[in-house]
């Protein structure tokens, strides 16, 4: 399986994290990459590096002002001359009825959900990146590949049109799917990440060719909180595209594999024409937020049942976190996918 990958993506290393109260280190850090591609390597994939596709792809999916914002925001915020290394919002406005503001202490609460999405001097370029390694592989599918895996970081899935959060700027899975409807009437983007693709699900939440299933932990006690319960349906022309299935917090092998029989009997039934697989390997048993408790031999039963869909599948990375068994989880999904292709 061909995979894309540029290691510039090192120039956004977060350094701020708030967690119930306490600043920590993050578990975004490059040092994930590093693992990744080493999984990768053990399975004799071909890498290559991403083309770049600029602007246009991305404005597909978020608000001009947006990328405006995370194009100029990092030099504006130290322009304040007493601001912090990285940008860290303190105000949000909950978007009732507010005002675009000018302030960029005001425009970083417009367009920063929570704090876990710090914006860095090299945030903007990395981000950019991320989106150009998951368009380099989309191409490669739209070209007549089975499936390309995409080594995305930062990662895309909390990503909204206009607003960052849970460690991503762009939403790298919405900006493959799109990319892919040129040629395709119906898309399915599956997201088997342990926290629910808040963003993904609000970018399409109202459309009716890209269906949007995610299996998660249950965000009533896990990030993002607000979005990923199963009653979240989409609305007016995308009613009915977008199911979630929340699992209970522990749950192994069997429970998730019983729910991901569940989301491609439902692909099935949207007749798409390519896949966007969300791969979030932090449902692992070793991952630091032991939500879910998937083994190695479970993420291959995962790429092997996302193959057996017969899907063009483009592979985006998303979450997983630092564990001595990170790399071994990636090489199982993809190996698991082509003993099934």
């Amino acid at each position: 399986m061909h995979a894309v990958y540029d290691p510039a993506h090192v120039d956004h290393d977060p350094q701020f994290f708030l967690q119930r109260g306490q600043v920590r280190r993050t578990t975004e850090v490059p040092e994930r990459a590093d693992r990744l591609i080493a999984g990768l390597r053990s399975g004799r994939h071909d890498v290559r590096s991403p083309q770049r596709f600029g602007l246009g792809p991305l404005a597909a999916v978020h608000t001009p002002e947006y990328l405006a914002f995370l194009a100029d925001a990092h030099l504006a915020w130290r322009a304040l001359g007493d601001s912090s290394p990285e940008i860290i919002p303190n105000v949000h406005p909950s978007r009732y009825a507010g005002t675009y503001p000018a302030s960029i202490v005001g425009r970083a609460g417009w367009h920063m959900a929570d704090t876990s999405c710090p914006i860095g001097p090299g945030t903007w370029a990395a981000a950019q990146l991320a989106a150009d390694v998951a368009l380099t592989a989309t191409e490669l599918v739209i070209a007549g590949e089975r499936a390309a895996y995409a080594l995305c970081r930062p990662p895309g899935h909390h990503a909204f049109a206009d607003m960052a959060g849970g460690f991503c700027f762009l939403n790298n899975s919405a900006i493959a799917a799109q990319h892919l409807r040129r040629h395709h009437d119906r898309i399915a983007i599956l997201d088997v990440d342990v926290h629910h693709g808040n963003g993904t699900q609000g970018i399409f939440y109202h459309r009716g060719d890209v269906l949007t299933v995610s299996i998660h932990a249950d965000p009533n006690q896990l990030y993002p909180f607000f979005w990923g319960h199963a009653h979240e349906r989409g609305t007016g022309p995308g009613e009915g595209c977008n199911l979630n299935l929340p699992l209970a917090h522990g749950s192994g092998d069997r429970v998730f594999l019983n729910a991901l029989a569940i989301a491609t009997a439902r692909i099935a039934m949207f007749d798409v024409g390519a896949l966007v697989l969300a791969l979030g390997l932090d449902a692992s048993e070793a991952d630091p937020y032991k939500a879910l408790g998937v083994t190695t031999a479970g993420f291959s039963a995962i790429g092997a049942a996302v193959a057996r869909m017969g899907l063009p599948t483009v592979i985006v990375q998303e979450g997983g976190y630092l564990s001595p068994i990170l790399g071994d989880n990636l090489a199982a999904v993809l190996g698991g996918f082509e003993s099934a292709a």
